[in-house]
């Protein structure tokens, strides 16, 4: 069983809130590939980086999905999808395999 985490920025390079309708297409399908996900959305994650001697963050909130495979391809259209979306130059996506008890 893999676990997906999809790290999603709250706010756009200049600093404006994203339009909810966005979340909430992202939510559905997720929803519809893979039955269900995990939201974590009460408490805004902060990402924080370095590059070119600059410091740089992020509020983020993580989606989780479980697959009992990983489709690096579908990940990877679905991660160029993403960046256009929220107009970024990254966003992150990060698996593990995990055991359900």
């Amino acid at each position: 069983m893999q676990l997906i985490e999809i790290l999603l920025p709250l706010r756009d390079k200049e600093g404006r809130p994203f339009d909810p309708t966005i979340w909430a297409q992202v939510r559905e399908e997720l929803i519809d590939k893979f039955g269900g996900l995990t939201a974590f959305t009460r408490e805004p994650a902060e990402g924080l980086w370095e590059e070119n001697g600059r410091r740089d963050k992020d509020e983020i909130v993580i989606l989780e999905v479980m697959a009992e495979t990983l489709d690096r391809n579908w990940w990877r259209t679905y991660r160029e999808e993403l960046e256009r979306r929220f107009r970024q130059d990254e966003i992150v996506l990060r698996g593990r395999e995990i055991e359900r008890f």
